[in-house]
């Protein structure tokens, strides 16, 4: 599906608890392949910093269910430094677009340092678009958002199955690579979040190993979640 010039893909996000998930994940394994990036057998680490602006736009919009809405973060695997994206991720009801640059180390904390001026100095779209917010909404960092995740993957569709985990909200830092950053737990870790997201199609079979005609379709937001949270840090 287009929207305008970007391709949207389908994302679909369910609760699951540890028992739904066992169950799924044996399913899942006869199937779909895990994903190549996962280091360990319960899959790979993430951690987000997410920025909103002066008016908390990205939080709000979501809270209202405001059809067209972005958000961007600069997120890491396994709390390593050779992999450092800033993305930005629109929705569109439950479609997303995602685009994505690459960033050094040195980059991260000069953005940190609001010592971000190098954006300009570069034709990438991503780049001016997070300078232009940043100078005209006081685009900022407001929280870290930190879970592991087991991934699977089917070419056909251009399939991609995720269980989130243990999802926590940094509460004392915005420096992504700092090992000893206080989280909080969202919620009890027998709790996972599922999602699902595809391009044009969901093959039959996989709708029918997941069962999801038997869940409830979520309106989750691990940034949303993790921001309530962080009020009561302040």
């Amino acid at each position: 599906m287009k929207y305008g010039e970007k391709s949207l893909r389908h994302e679909l996000k369910y609760f699951i608890n540890i028992h739904e998930y066992t169950y799924l994940k044996e399913r899942l394994l006869n199937s779909l392949k895990k994903d190549k990036h996962g280091i360990v057998n319960d899959g790979y680490h993430v951690r987000s910093l997410y920025f909103d602006d002066l008016y908390n736009s990205a939080f709000n919009e979501k809270e209202l269910g405001v059809f067209k809405r972005k958000k961007y973060r600069i997120r890491i695997y396994n709390i390593m430094d050779q992999l450092i994206k800033l993305e930005k991720k629109s929705k569109y009801g439950q479609y997303i677009s995602k685009e994505t640059i690459n960033i050094t180390k040195n980059e991260f904390y000069k953005l940190l340092k609001e010592e971000n001026e190098f954006l300009i100095q570069s034709n990438n779209k991503i780049f001016q678009e997070f300078y232009i917010e940043t100078k005209t909404k006081l685009l900022r960092p407001v929280v870290i958002v930190d879970y592991e995740r087991e991934a699977y993957v089917l070419e056909s569709g251009n399939v991609r199955i995720t269980f989130d985990k243990n999802l926590r909200a940094g509460i004392n830092s915005f420096d992504i690579f700092d090992e000893n950053i206080a989280m909080k737990s969202i919620f009890d870790q027998s709790i996972m979040i599922m999602e699902i997201k595809y391009d044009a199609f969901l093959p039959s079979h996989v709708r029918n190993l997941l069962q999801i005609d038997r869940h409830d379709i979520s309106a989750i937001s691990k940034y949303v979640m993790c921001r309530k949270t962080m009020k009561y840090y302040k």
